[in-house]
């Protein structure tokens, strides 16, 4: 071993730091004031976006209970308010173009909104509001004005895949970007731009839709919207447009390979269709404001139009909203069956709302009603279809088309007739078992048997229960 021994005065030399390290000293010294500066600048900048009212990005400002969108000007043009429940702001942070929450007052979700802009005169947001929790709706409450909306919710109640008895197993329908799969949707697929980088179903020559109905069980198709208000303010067609109604037109062409089941609800020099021309959406009201009475006043005025297969819409009117007083989910039950009682005279029944939500009384009256439809009604509409081509009468006709001499008869908008024997006069006031009916000239039998020779004749009062409907027979 060796040992080396200091002198007691001995003193050791400091060693100087190197002059080039000097800079990289500096500039690390540096880096870390930023970087904590960063650091902090960004907890204030949180802290104070969470406390906020309100978050700001671009020309939208996010609330707790919805947002509103500006234009250049400031002037609102959106406005979604958030019906679901209040969205916990707090939980809120904003990253690049994203500005996303992960909680709401109904607890954990999956939002955010993305800022798009596709040109610089086009500012467009992507919106997502995604349950995490099994159960809860998503409703929201929305206005536009010079704005468009795009697509709609999804709900998510059954796992694929859904087999059903008679029927070829289903693929899962199309939601999102499939283009790289769209081998497993063979030629219905074709990706085009739409403000956002979302994906649409395109329906190629090559895929007609009676290849689609016959491959997947299909009956029929129902052919919605087609109204010229879809058409944006200024829109360009591959041939133009001398009316923009003649788009409506074009686009109920498209069911006529499907006449003898397809639904269509928009017309426009369309009588050469022989498809079912739904009415517009009614309410579940009794008035005439879109309610009940307005049912029989709407379709006189098709069938005298030329359009002679009407369906009158749903049974009970509108889902949603509901406007009937007292009701909370479904239709009043007086209003229901009234309802249902009408449609059964018409050339055709749609049970949105299915009469088992109610109870038994009102699924009896609506079998009886569906098994009258069938027995007296579609024989008659058949026999009056054939002469529709021949004649170009309607199915069905106001009461004075069998007395157009008869002044009384050009004021009734509560009676009609189907063809020129069959007169149907419903009940369309809440609480009544009566009403008053108005038989023209002529011998007619009632559904209870009596007969009325001595016409035209006003039967005041005239007793109706609730699962029953005034209607005569003509006597020839």
């Amino acid at each position: 071993a060796k040992e080396a021994y200091l002198p007691e005065n001995f003193t050791p030399v400091k060693q100087k730091p190197s002059k080039e390290l000097k800079p990289m000293l500096g500039a690390v010294t540096l880096g870390l004031i930023l970087f904590i500066a960063a650091v902090v600048a960004w907890c204030y900048y949180t802290v104070s976006l969470r406390k906020a009212e309100r978050l700001k990005t671009e020309l939208m400002d996010l609330r707790a209970d919805g947002f509103v969108i500006r234009n250049q000007h400031g002037e609102v043009v959106f406005r979604l308010a958030f019906r679901s429940g209040s969205l916990d702001l707090e939980s809120c942070s904003k990253e690049g173009e994203i500005l996303s929450c992960t909680r709401s007052g109904r607890g954990p979700l999956n939002f955010f909104i993305q800022t798009v802009k596709p040109k610089d005169t086009v500012m467009c947001y992507r919106v997502r509001w995604e349950e995490l929790a099994a159960g809860p709706a998503v409703e929201h409450t929305m206005f536009w004005e010079d704005a468009h909306w795009y697509g709609g919710s999804e709900m998510s109640t059954q796992h694929w895949p859904i087999r059903l008895a008679g029927y070829q197993e289903p693929v899962p329908y199309v939601t999102s970007d499939v283009y790289s799969f769209r081998d497993s949707f063979g030629g219905i697929l074709e990706r085009y731009w739409l403000s956002s980088k979302a994906a649409a179903i395109k329906i190629n020559d090559s895929s007609h839709l009676r290849q689609l109905r016959h491959k997947y069980g299909i009956s029929s198709f129902k052919f919605d919207a087609g109204e010229t208000s879809y058409l944006p303010k200024q829109f360009s067609t591959f041939r133009p447009l001398s009316d923009p109604s003649i788009w409506s037109r074009r686009y109920t062409e498209m069911a006529i390979p499907f006449y003898e089941l397809a639904e269509v609800r928009v017309g426009y020099q369309s009588q050469n269709i022989s498809c079912f021309f739904r009415i517009i959406d009614r309410d579940s009201v009794w008035g005439y404001e879109l309610g009940l009475k307005s049912l029989i006043p709407t379709v006189l005025t098709i069938s005298m139009l030329g359009y002679p297969f009407i369906s009158a819409d749903m049974i009970g009117g509108n889902f949603f909203p509901n406007k009937t007083d007292g009701a909370v989910e479904i239709p009043d039950r007086e209003l229901y069956v009234r309802w249902l009682e009408l449609s059964a005279f018409m050339p055709s029944m749609q049970f949105s709302i299915p009469p088992w939500l109610y109870d038994k009384e009102v699924v009896e009256i609506a079998q009886k009603f569906t098994e009258l439809h069938e027995s007296l009604v579609a024989p008659l509409l058949l026999e009056l279809a054939g002469e529709v081509t021949d004649t170009g009468d309607p199915i069905i006709r106001p009461i004075w088309w069998i007395s157009p001499r008869d002044e009384a008869t050009h004021r009734i908008d509560s009676q009609f007739l189907i063809g020129d024997t069959l007169m149907v006069a419903p009940v369309l006031e809440m609480g009544k078992q009566e009403r008053d009916v108005y038989l023209p000239a002529g011998k007619w039998r009632s559904y209870k048997g009596e007969l009325f020779e001595k016409t035209p004749v006003l039967l005041t009062d005239y007793p109706v229960d609730l699962d029953e409907v005034a209607y005569f027979l003509w006597v020839s």
